[in-house]
């Protein structure tokens, strides 16, 4: 495996960030993934996220983490294919999921869409459990001028 660093997740990241994110199957993105919005995560959330990059800083995986006062969240967690079960993803959560606990956290969910298999095993494999809950949500209008435009896998 290449040398690989876990660093904090800065807004300058964003470029390549939506390349990894786009490249990633079973991953959907929405108007809360755009610069603005990720900008505005990152300064809510400081030093939760994380990227992994290669020896030449390239980022190389991505986990986005936010706090609520009550609960930690991990969102967009990819790793390029060719390093995929070399231990990246996990390091990545770890990243995270330490920097929560740090803040009190007690316990951290994730959300996962329904038909991403792959993505459910991976989860349940590294010891995440199934909660009995549904999702619901209400879009916001939005203030930028943008349009708030949503598909049933958002």
């Amino acid at each position: 495996m290449q040398q690989i660093t876990v660093r904090t997740m800065h807004p300058d990241d964003y470029p390549a960030l939506l390349r990894l994110w786009l490249a990633t199957e079973g991953m959907h993105l929405n108007e809360s993934d755009e610069e603005e919005p990720f900008v505005r995560c990152l300064e809510r959330n400081d030093g939760l996220s994380a990227v992994a990059v290669g020896a030449g800083g390239e980022v190389l995986g991505s986990v986005l983490c936010t706090f609520d006062g009550r609960s930690g969240y991990l969102h967009h967690l990819a790793v390029t294919p060719a390093l995929r079960g070399e231990g990246v993803a996990r390091s990545l959560i770890e990243f995270s999921l330490e920097r929560l606990a740090g803040n009190g956290v007690m316990r951290c969910n994730i959300f996962i869409l329904a038909d991403n298999v792959a993505g459910q095993a991976f989860w349940q494999h590294n010891g995440w459990s199934e909660r009995p809950w549904r999702i619901m949500q209400h879009p916001l209008p939005r203030t930028d001028g943008g349009s708030t435009q949503r598909t049933s896998a958002d």
